[in-house]
């Protein structure tokens, strides 16, 4: 999915893109690759597919990498991406949950 870290002032901080990832026991990891290549290491997801866990661990993650609390983490919903360096899509296209 793509998504965009935003701060609570409303500046982009990144861009990029969240996935599941396959550890080699067989759970599988939330993490969040953004498109200067950086990868952020979510938490394990939990056996019944609950990611609550997964996600705090991201958005600690998340506080190492800018510093900051209160971060907005952007969802964007359909087919199309948002280049790097493009303006948020309209409101309609995201989904906004608070970090």
């Amino acid at each position: 999915m793509r998504c965009t870290i935003i701060s609570r002032a409303g500046q982009v901080l990144a861009y990029g893109h969240l996935f599941i990832r396959p550890l080699d026991d067989g759970s599988l990891r939330l993490d969040l690759e953004t498109d200067r290549g950086r990868i952020l290491e979510g938490g394990l997801i939990g056996a019944d597919g609950d990611m609550t866990a997964a996600g705090e661990i991201l958005s600690e993650q998340f506080f190492d990498m800018w510093g900051m609390s209160d971060l907005t983490l952007s969802i964007q919903c359909g087919e199309t991406s948002t280049p790097p360096n493009a303006a948020l899509p309209p409101s309609a296209d995201i989904d906004m949950s608070l970090l």
